[in-house]
């Protein structure tokens, strides 16, 4: 998902004020007053002329270097590898970090659930009919090497993305109608009668590209040109496939801006990449990179018992997530013919021992994860209420009776590794399906043997994969693991050429239009899309109408409910697991505010270098 502040992570704002009204809904009038920020639902904590966030320090120290590794990725961005510096378009595998080369109209405040305020635009308002949004744009606002940013550039931007950008990004951005420049300071979008609740919300937080520098290049080609940006940081340097360092530009034009005060402190931000988590991890323990997030309960239980971690040179800790947990497991892709049958697919989750591989490779670590909204209030639970009755009832007889009762939940085993239950279960659904067993083989209804393949980039997961095979083999299913390179792997899941691969797609306290990507029928065929198990269910699709239009919030909570019982009657995945915190640790060499912001650790843009910690430990 496009990490940049949000585009496809399921965030979304769209109406300025008041409970947000269906586009198309009342006839257009004069354009409302100028407004400072955006959000869902119209509500914003802070007013016109706050000096800063609340969650920074104003007077944090400049210097020093920030150096990770990639945790998140968007648009063509893989974890292992990169070859390219464009981030926006289908070729190639991009580099982390290169949002930061690039402003937007408008920035995120991470203790808001999805407000935004003014950045290159120093205003924005809107139609009546929410269908015309004019942004009035900042005048000291430049690109890197000095020529006004202008709203010609703004209107080229959004065009370009919605026109040549990762197919990610183009289906997201398909019902705005176009973007014009009205003089040098005024950039005037206009959307599709019917747009969803939080497209101008997006628009605002799109990359903005210099018009005329792509005047003679191609901006869909994949290059190690760093294109020109107007963002607090440059490419200073980089390996393809070994690490890319950024500079802070020292004149930006931004920088003193109420949304950047106490931010971009670093002068430097680099990241490492790695094509195996144990040197990854090495790596960190030698200082390579001094700030990484811990997603391995073994490593984090067992693992940080090298001498910086003893001596206090590496500080442990462990932080709250207020967020969603997002969706991490094992996505079926139900193109192939294999997978078609729901009972089929859920046969298959029964063979994962959460509790046994939880307690013997993980520690303990985490819980097992139903929802696709777990962590959150949007996740379904019980019976349905009145009002998510109310949308699923037009469904009755065409989902299944499920839907309506409470919601599918994977099941506890006994902790044996071989729950016989649920195998037994298992096969129970399989012959339900028509399966066959000859020979200890399962054959699907055409006679065909039951197999498949579990595809990945990193071995990871072998530990928790190997005993579900086994299992598996048990039913008489003959499953296997292939581990690909990284470059592989990405064009194998941008043409979905696979039959079982794992993944995490990230959660949003807003959910909006953007969740179609990951779930609508739309994007199922659309290579690169990040619809990896072709959900292409009609009722889905009217769940993600209804929250990419929701006028409240609780009208958007209980769209996500009733998209969570529609979803998980699927059965399309095998869910994992999640863990409600972040898991940090830092060479101590990095200072930050005492309250990190409830929606995101805000690392690297409010932390900084602190050198009297640095000299402590012989890292200045």
């Amino acid at each position: 998902m496009i990490d940049r502040r949000g585009l496809l992570a399921g965030g979304g704002a769209a109406l300025l004020a008041g409970a947000a009204v269906p586009a198309g809904s009342r006839p257009a009038r004069a354009a409302e007053a100028e407004r400072h920020g955006l959000s869902s639902f119209g509500d914003l904590k802070y007013p016109a002329g706050f000096p800063r966030f609340d969650y920074v320090e104003p007077l944090a120290p400049r210097g020093g270097t920030f150096s990770t590794q990639i945790t998140s990725t968007a648009g063509n961005q893989a974890f292992e590898t990169f070859n390219t510096l464009n981030i926006y378009v289908l070729r190639g595998d991009g580099a982390a970090g290169m949002d930061l080369t690039f402003d937007s109209l408008m920035v995120r405040a991470l203790d808001e659930p999805d407000s935004l305020y003014g950045l290159v635009a120093r205003s924005v308002a809107a139609s009546e009919d929410g269908l015309t949004y004019r942004f009035a744009l900042r005048p000291q606002a430049r690109f890197h090497d000095g020529a006004r940013l202008t709203a010609r550039d703004v209107a080229f931007s959004i065009e370009t993305l919605k026109h040549k950008g990762h197919p990610r990004i183009a289906q997201v951005l398909r019902d705005v109608a176009g973007a014009r420049a009205d003089g040098e300071g005024t950039v005037v979008v206009t959307f599709a009668p019917g747009r969803s609740r939080d497209l101008p919300l997006i628009v605002a937080e799109l990359p903005i590209f210099s018009a005329a520098y792509y005047a003679g290049r191609d901006f869909e080609a994949s290059t190690l040109e760093a294109p020109l940006g107007s963002g607090p940081y440059q490419v200073a340097r980089f390996e393809v496939g070994r690490f890319i360092a950024f500079e802070r530009v020292r004149d930006y034009w931004g920088a003193e801006l109420p949304v950047n005060v106490g931010q971009n402190n670093f002068d430097e931000i680099r990241y490492e990449y790695f094509r195996d988590r144990d040197v990854a991890f090495e790596a960190f323990k030698a200082g390579t990179f001094t700030w990484r997030e811990e997603f391995t309960a073994r490593v984090w239980a067992t693992g940080y018992d090298f001498p910086a971690a003893q001596e206090g040179r590496v500080k442990r800790e462990t932080v709250p997530d207020a967020t969603p947990s997002g969706t991490q497991g094992w996505w079926f892709n139900t193109r192939r013919p294999v997978f078609r049958d729901p009972r089929i697919r859920e046969a298959i989750g029964l063979a994962f021992d959460f509790e046994w591989s939880n307690q013997n490779l993980m520690y303990g670590a985490y819980a097992r994860t139903a929802s696709f909204f777990e962590n959150s209030d949007l996740k379904a639970q019980g019976l349905p209420s009145p009002e998510e009755a109310a949308l699923l009832e037009p469904w009755r007889g065409r989902v299944p009776d499920e839907v309506f009762g409470e919601p599918w939940a994977p099941p506890r085993s006994d902790g044996s590794g071989q729950d016989r239950a649920l195998l037994r279960r298992a096969d129970t659904l399989l012959r339900q399906a028509g399966c066959t067993r000859e020979g200890g083989q399962m054959k699907l209804p055409d006679g065909q043997p039951l197999a498949f393949e579990f595809l990945d980039s990193s071995p990871v997961f072998q530990p928790l994969v190997q005993p579900f095979i086994k299992n598996l083999g048990l039913l008489g299913i003959r499953a296997s693991s292939r581990l690909v390179d990284a470059a592989q792997y990405q064009s194998r899941l941008k043409d979905f050429d696979f039959d079982v691969v794992s993944s995490r797609f990230g959660g949003s306290v807003t959910p909006g239009a953007s969740l179609r990507e990951v779930y609508g029928g739309r994007s199922a065929g659309t290579p690169g899309s990040q619809n990896l198990a072709g959900i292409g269910d009609p009722a889905a699709d009217a769940m993600l109408d209804r929250i990419a239009d929701a006028g409240t919030r609780a009208e958007l909570t209980t769209a996500c409910r009733a998209l969570d019982r529609v979803l998980r009657a699927g059965r399309y995945w095998v869910p994992m697991w999640y863990g409600a915190s972040h898991r940090l640790a830092v060479w101590d060499v990095y200072g930050r505010p005492p309250a990190l912001p409830r929606y995101g650790l805000g690392a690297p843009a409010i932390w900084w270098h602190d050198a009297g910690k640095a000299r402590r430990i012989g890292r200045s």
